[in-house]
Order: C-alpha cells, then structure tokens, then sequence
C-alpha cells in the first residue's frame, strides 16, 4: 500500500518511520515533510491546506491512506472534503475535530457527558472576563478558546499576571481570531499526564501514557512550548488509574459523541491533572501529540497501518493494540529564541553519529545541497528506547550533545523527576 502523510513535523516523521516498518506498506509520501522525511520517504511541496492539490495528488500517485498529522487541516475539514471523494483517510471530521479547536464546545461536551474537569466560565467579553477573574482571584488558567500552537495557555499565579493574559489576548490579539474568545478556569494541581487513544466511534484503544515537558527550561521555568521533550510510559500511573481514565473520561467522550451525531475517528488526546479528587481533564486534541508520538510509536508492537486502516473501517474492536515493556525518552533540540523568534537556515552538525537505540526524528529541518539545516523552532526530537526510563534517557542526551547547531537549546531534565521518584 501507499501512504500519504499531511505535514511536516516530528510526529509526521515518526508515523512515516513506523508505518515503513510495515510489511504491507510500499511506499510513503510526505506533504509537505521535511529535511528528515526526505531520507526515508518521498516528500511533495504541497501546502497542508490545499486539500484540491492533495486529493489530486492522491489520485495521481495511487495512493491507498491519507493520514492527517496537524490540526489546522483537521479543523479546516480535509477529512471531509477527501470523504466527499471516496478517497480514504485517518482522522476526524470537522465538527469532531472542534473538541480541540474550540474550548468551550469541548467544554461544553464534558459537561454534557459528565466528564470530570476544572469549573470554568468562557468569555467574549474583555471587561467580563476582567471581572471574573478578580472575583475569582489568583492562581487561575487563562486560555485562548482556539487554536494558538499550544501556546495559548496562562498559568496566572498572580492577578497581575492574569490581567495581562487577558489583556494581550484579547485586546492586543496576540492569538489573532484564537483570542476573540477566552475559557478561564480553576487552577488544578496535581500531576500531568497524557493519554492518547486510537477511537473508530465508540470503540477506544488507550495508547501507553506519556508526559510532556512543556516549559522552555528546566525545572518547568520559562514561556510555555509546544513541548520540549517527552517520556512514556509513566512509571508513577497505575494500570487501574489508566483504565479510570478511560471508563471515566475517554469513553464517555466517544459515546457521546457518537451518540449526537458527530462520531470521533482518529487519534484522541486526552491531557488530564492527576488531582486529589482524581483524574480531570485539561484538554482534548484530535490528534497525535507531538513530542508525544516520538515517545509512544517506538514502544508499539502492532502493526501501525492495520491500526489505521482498522480505525477508518470501523473495526478497531477485532484489533488487538499490544505495546513493548520498555521505556521512551524524547529531548527536543530547540532553536535560539524558541518559543519566541528565531532563526533559521544553521546546518546541523553531528546527525551521522546516531546510532540505535536511539533515533532522530526531525521536526523543523530542511533537507538542502549542502546537508540538513534548521527551519522551526523545535527542530530535533532526539529519541531512544531503554529496558528502563534511566537507559532510555541516558542515550537519549549522549546524542544529544554530539549533535549541533548555532544556538541549540534543550533541557537537561526530561524524566528526570519520574526517575527519581523511582520506576
């Protein structure tokens, strides 16, 4: 079988990676990938929002599966618009999709289905919100209702600091149409963790857990990221906990969704806060995480692709999704000035020298004559497998400093805590 792939970041790499190690698959195309995607499949300069181009091209290359890494085409409605075609394709519908691209309707889901998650009011209305949150008072969560990178999120540990979230977001418009409305919510404490679930309507299969490092430097200090390094599974999560979360929040949210009409297929993260009062809800997306999936695809025993095909056709119930017992360790190599501005175009020095256990799953590179240079702001997501998290992430950074380029930045202190805490 072909496969195409829409975008051109690490998780877009790692599908590509995984689904190569597929003996039914022949070939693999990247729309539009990147320097990474290049050196193992067949990358094609097409915009991930031109869906007439990538239909066409489907057609064209008799390609069997389109699967769609980024939400932005997601929430724009490729998969409707290849549906309309009879094309087949792996993700969720427009409307499913807005679980991730509004706040408030997700919000308003988990209150519907009884889904446990922090109280919040959302707001159009600067000077509302301005009330609310001094009525409230400090720490509160400041979000952006759309879609903002995953940068759309205050932890506002004073007043002050929620003021001035409200006031950059909805009245300088950092977020542009992302910012028009806001979702402010209580501040839950607790442990962080991701689950992601492959879910075909009702049925759910939950992936191993993982946990991201969102903060820019160590010790989570700093602007909030896309995420700088990630790990799975998470020693602390019970296997009891991880099947509360399903039976409590994961499939609750399949059903319901299925049940009014606007049935989920895909990919279904769930990011929660373990509190004292049990798991909660952060957030939904709908789709791969990324860092997660650099994490996540490597520990998976079963055949990707037929877990795909199997989530398109409705059949995930007759799969069975069994995962490594090892452990996963990602540290992002991020470009100067990441979250912010930065530069691009630095060659990267030193990726020859990766080895196995550890892979490197590019994320912001392009692929020029003279070799690999940076394009993004997170560029590298340096990756290795272990018998246990303290393997896994002492090979991760022992390539990690052999590979360079001007400026790079990672932190030093992915799965540290969770090691600590012992496994």
């Amino acid at each position: 079988m072909n496969v195409l792939i829409v975008g051109s970041g690490g998780r877009e790499h790692t599908i590509a990676w995984k689904l190569l190690q597929s003996p039914r698959v022949e070939k693999v195309y990247c729309a539009p990938g990147n320097g990474g995607t290049a050196q193992i499949a067949t990358n094609a300069p097409i915009d991930v929002h031109d869906f007439a181009a990538l239909a066409q091209f489907v057609k064209d290359e008799g390609i069997d599966l389109t699967v769609v890494g980024p939400e932005d085409p997601l929430l724009g409605g490729i998969v409707d618009f290849f549906q309309e075609r009879n094309l087949p394709i792996f993700g969720p519908s427009s409307h499913a999709a807005k679980i991730e691209g509004s706040k408030s309707f997700a919000k308003s889901l988990m209150k519907r289905y009884n889904i446990p998650t922090a109280a919040y009011e959302s707001f159009l209305d600067y000077e509302s919100a301005i009330a609310y949150v001094r009525e409230q008072g400090a720490p509160i969560v400041v979000k952006a209702d759309g879609l903002a990178a995953g940068k759309g999120v205050v932890v506002a540990e004073t007043l002050e600091e929620a003021e001035e979230a409200l006031h950059q977001i909805m009245q300088e418009n950092i977020f542009g149409h992302a910012g028009a409305r806001v979702v402010i919510e209580e501040c839950m404490r607790g442990e962080e963790l991701s689950l992601l679930s492959f879910v075909d309507g009702e049925t759910v299969k939950p992936m191993i857990t993982s946990q991201d490092h969102k903060r820019v430097f160590n010790d989570d200090q700093g602007p909030n990221t896309g995420g700088m390094g990630t790990y799975a599974p998470v020693p602390q999560m019970s296997a009891e906990l991880v099947n509360e979360i399903v039976e409590t929040v994961v499939k609750p949210m399949a059903k319901g969704m299925a049940a009014d009409g606007i049935p989920f297929k895909g990919v279904l993260y769930t990011g929660l806060m373990i509190t004292s009062e049990g798991p909660k809800v952060v957030e939904f997306n709908a789709r791969f995480g990324d860092p997660e999936t650099q994490v996540i695809l490597p520990l998976l025993e079963t055949d990707l692709l037929e877990i795909f095909l199997a989530t398109v056709s409705g059949e995930l119930a007759s799969l069975d999704v069994t995962w490594k017992k090892e452990s996963a360790v990602c540290v992002v190599m991020a470009a100067p000035g990441y979250p912010g501005e930065y530069p691009k175009g630095a060659p990267i020095h030193g990726l020859e020298q990766v080895k196995e256990p550890v892979t490197v799953f590019h994320a912001g590179t392009k692929a020029v004559p003279e070799g690999i240079v940076t394009s993004g702001g997170r560029v590298l997501g340096v990756t290795s497998t272990g018998e246990n998290l303290e393997k896994a992430r002492e090979a991760a950074y022992a390539v990690a400093r052999k590979i360079s380029f001007e400026g790079a930045h990672y932190r030093t202190d992915i799965a540290a805590r969770a090691i600590r805490n012992g496994e």
